[in-house]
Formats: C-alpha cells, structure tokens, sequence
C-alpha cells in the first residue's frame, strides 16, 4: 500500500510540473536547478523568450520591486539573470551585481550604451549591464488630429487648454519634471492637466476612458499604431527622456548569461520583429535602417527618429543627495498647483 501511494503521489508531482510547463510556454518547471532568468511579465518579448536555452527556466514575478528583492535573495535563491529598468537596477547597491562579462556583445552596441551598461558610473568599470532595449517617452494623442498638426510644439501640446483633465502622466515625478526641462511656471500648468499619474496604466485610459493625451514608453504604443487608427503618436523634437530595459548578473551567481540568446536580438532574423513590436536595441545607426526596411515610415520615425533629436533625448542616472533635494523641492512647489 505504502509503494501505491507513494506512486501515486509521484504522477501527482508530474503532473504539477507538467501544468506549470504549460502555463509557462514551457519556460519553466517544477525544479530549481539549473539558471533562471527573473523578470516581471511583459517586460521581456516573447519572441525573444521562445529562444532562451533549454536548460534556462524563466520565473515570472508581479513587480519590478519583486524582481529587486529576488537579486538580493539568499544565494542558494537567488536567479542568474534578472530584467530591470535603468531607474529599479541603479537604485540597488552596485554590489548587488556582478560583472556582466561577454565584452565582445558591448562591441555590437552603439556608444551611448556604454554608460547604461556601467548603470553611469564614472571611469572605465566593467559592465554590470546588458542594455538591450532603449526606451524614450512619447506623447500619445486619441483622436486629437488639431493637436497632432502642431506637432513641432512637442511636449507643450500637453498644456493646451482643451486638455484640461485629460493627461495621463508617467508615474514618476522625475520622468515627469524632464519633460519640461524643470521649468517651474510650466510644470505647474501641466499638473493641473493631470487625469491621472499612471503609466501601467495610461494607455487602458487613453483607449477606453476620458484621456485624450498620454505619455507612455515607445514600446507599449508602437505595436498599436497598425491597429488603431484613433492615435498618433509623436516624438517630440525637443527629445524625450529615456528608460533602459536591461539584463544584469546578481553577485554570486554561477552561471554565465547566454551569449547566443543575447547576440539573437542584435541581428535578423528577430531584429526587425523586435522592431516592429516598439523594442528598439541600441545599435548604429545603420544597421537598424537596414533592419526597418519596408517598415511604414510612421513607424520608422518612432524607432529611428532624426539624429538631432536622439541627441536631445537624455539618460535619467542616479541622483546623488543635493540633486535628489533639489528635485523633491521643486516638486513639492509644484503640489499646490493641482488645486489652484
């Protein structure tokens, strides 16, 4: 009786396993052996994940904060790559990564990624990151094809007066001060704008509720465009501020990230479906107008906008203390001008 049970119990576990596998696109399985690549769902694309290694297993978590606290977990614990924006990556101590190695991948990157993949520390440290996915904030306008002919007013289409109530803006108060370059007077008119602070979940509002403006990374609109006609969506000249997707090594992990996998993203034939879904790798110039190729040119000019632009566009590194204050007061200042 004793064996029938325990056999029993074993088809039970295999069958765990097996539902697991399912509900994973057979990413990942009941054992804890073996890599693990930790992300948050949806921020890695899947085409991408269907060539991940066999012997990698995927785990997904619901936040990025969860995708942080799994890189400082015990040792034993913790995965062997993780996905993080620049901002929840830099925020860790630096100790919290190891090298990334494969020097020869950074080769392949244009060279504004060079300062992502050292999370912009000064001097010539070795990478701790593997940027693979550079991400500026465009402005998404519903129906509002007015708005959309003034297009050379970039970022201040969003004070116009018929839009009042109507903005979804970034989550974060610093992505939302560099739209306007920190100036005060300006940032005070934009809040009282604000529908809502919101990115997860900007574009359910601008789709489906009141909005009628959203700022949103060019990733979540990009793959829109074909399919709904009611948006434009633009990159205003006066640049953008940028977020990072980004792989990184917790310390002590004892597995090297594969090479392979990561070189598949820089190259056809993934590259121009990597495109055409928003996610754009920093790469020359000319290699992705080679990849993008055929590609309507609304779409192009999305994720290969005129050079003088991407200069303007601006990383968002760590703030040390004065900085961070400084910001935080002209934040504070602006409070009151929601209500006024």
């Amino acid at each position: 009786m004793a064996e029938g049970q325990l056999t029993r119990r074993s088809l039970l576990g295999i069958g765990v396993c097996g539902s697991l596998a399912l509900l994973e696109s057979s990413l990942t399985g009941c054992s804890r052996q073996g890599p693990r690549l930790a992300a948050r769902r949806g921020d890695v694309p899947e085409r991408w994940l269907r060539q991940l290694p066999k012997d990698w297993k995927l785990r997904w978590l619901d936040g990025a904060s969860e995708v942080q606290q799994a890189s400082q977990a015990a040792v034993a614990e913790r995965p062997a790559l993780v996905q993080l924006s620049d901002g929840w990556a830099s925020a860790l101590p630096r100790a919290t990564w190891a090298p990334f190695g494969h020097a020869e991948l950074f080769g392949h990157l244009e060279s504004r990624a060079g300062a992502a993949s050292r999370l912009f520390a000064q001097g010539q440290e070795p990478p701790l990151a593997f940027p693979w996915s550079c991400n500026p904030w465009l402005l998404v306008l519903r129906d509002r094809a007015d708005l959309a002919k003034r297009e050379s007013e970039g970022w201040n289409l969003l004070l116009d007066p018929s839009l009042a109530g109507k903005v979804v803006l970034p989550s974060s108060p610093r992505v939302v001060m560099a739209l306007l370059a920190e100036d005060p007077e300006r940032l005070c008119r934009l809040r009282r704008q604000v529908l809502s602070q919101d990115d997860r979940h900007g574009l359910q509002l601008l789709l489906s509720g009141p909005a009628q403006a959203a700022v949103l990374p060019r990733q979540q609109v990009v793959p829109l465009l074909r399919r709904d006609p009611r948006l434009t969506v633009l990159f205003p000249p006066q640049g953008s501020p940028i977020s990072w997707s980004m792989l990184l090594r917790p310390a002590g992990s004892q597995f090297e990230p594969p090479r392979e996998w990561l070189e598949a993203i820089l190259k056809p034939p993934l590259l121009p479906r990597l495109l055409a879904a928003g996610w754009v790798p920093p790469l020359p110039r000319p290699t992705l107008a080679a990849a993008l190729e055929g590609f309507a040119s609304t779409v192009t000019r999305l994720l290969l906008p005129p050079e003088p632009v991407l200069e303007r566009c601006r990383d968002l590194p760590p703030l040390d203390p004065p900085e961070r204050r400084r910001l935080q007061n002209l934040w504070n200042s602006t409070l009151l001008c929601q209500s006024a």
